[in-house]
């Protein structure tokens, strides 16, 4: 996705907030915290990967599927590498 070098600093934050929080998430399981505390910041780890994903398949979208400079061909390829995407995802 050579499209995502121009957000990819953005994207790059994105994940290791996410790699911050899945830590937090360690460190309440290890130190045996409330398992209500443990559920929010599982809860808030899944809704910050969620919407990277969200940014992921819009970027792809845009760049494989919509582009208007996209020959028939390129854009069911696109859709297809989508569609796969979000069957892995939605299993």
């Amino acid at each position: 996705m050579a499209h995502l070098s121009n957000d990819t600093d953005a994207l790059v934050l994105r994940v290791r907030r996410l790699v911050g929080q899945l830590q937090a998430v360690e460190r309440a399981l290890v130190e045996g915290q409330d398992c209500s505390k443990t559920l929010h910041l599982t809860a808030a780890v899944r809704g910050a990967l969620n919407g990277l994903i969200d940014e992921l398949i819009e970027a792809h979208i845009k760049a494989h599927v919509a582009a208007p400079d996209l020959s028939p061909d390129e854009r069911a390829e696109g859709a297809d590498a989508l569609i796969a995407a979000i069957r892995r995802y939605a299993k």
